[in-house]
């Protein structure tokens, strides 16, 4: 499946942010590989958010800094401006999703094919209609949303996947992680982990998380990717 292994782990990380530099480091420094979900309209602008009752920086990354940043990783488009999707027109959609494609397929010299939907919040942030229009009128391959299964298992419609585990649930992230270590499945296997970078400064979480990397790093029977090459495209 993945150069002859059948276990994959990937993580996806939303919004192209200032702590991706740090988050690109430590992945790096353990062999990991990651994609990131960015709104090149927002690009180079400078933000602040208050989570976990902390004010964390929410600067984005300057466009002439994405290929080079994200080196050895993947781009994937988050929208051109985070809009919640399931609330807004049709054509709006379209033009969203496909001119953000479309922008950072030109920063990175590849072509972009994967998103992560923006926002989250009671009902998830995507919808039948939104993933039909994505589905039909976008160059996008796949999209993942923020409600999580805690499964590996592979799933059949990309355009509405659905990941393992997210960073912040950090008790069942290692748990997950040690069945998946310890497994030896008969079929494919994927270990997808999504968040945010701003939570590491915010939930002081940056040493947990190498402590994470550290764990999940350097096995002979995992192959470590992009969510594009987690799913062959």
């Amino acid at each position: 499946m993945w150069n002859g292994k059948k276990k994959a782990i990937t993580f996806s990380y939303d919004d192209g942010i200032s702590q991706d530099i740090r988050l690109v480091e430590l992945f790096n420094k353990y062999g990991l590989k990651a994609t990131f979900n960015i709104n090149s309209e927002l690009l180079g602008k400078p933000g602040k958010l208050i989570r976990n009752g902390v004010e964390v920086r929410h600067d984005k990354i300057a466009p002439e800094r994405v290929a080079t940043i994200y080196a050895g990783h993947e781009v994937a488009a988050h929208t051109l401006t985070h809009p919640f999707l399931p609330r807004t027109a049709d054509a709006e959609v379209i033009r969203q999703v496909e001119e953000d494609r479309k922008n950072l397929s030109a920063l990175c010299g590849y072509e972009v094919v994967g998103m992560a939907y923006p926002g989250g919040g009671p009902g998830g942030n995507h919808d039948a209609r939104v993933e039909k229009l994505i589905r039909e009128n976008t160059g996008i391959k796949y999209a993942r949303g923020v409600e999580t299964n805690a499964s590996f298992a592979p799933q059949k419609d990309l355009i509405a996947f659905v990941p393992t585990v997210y960073h912040l649930d950090t008790d069942k992230m290692f748990a997950l992680a040690k069945e998946f270590l310890e497994s030896a499945p008969s079929t494919p296997a994927l270990f997808y982990i999504w968040g945010h970078s701003y939570e590491f400064d915010a939930w002081n979480y940056w040493e947990r998380f190498e402590e994470f990397c550290r764990l999940v790093s350097g096995k002979e029977d995992v192959f470590y990717c992009t969510n594009r090459e987690a799913f062959g495209l």
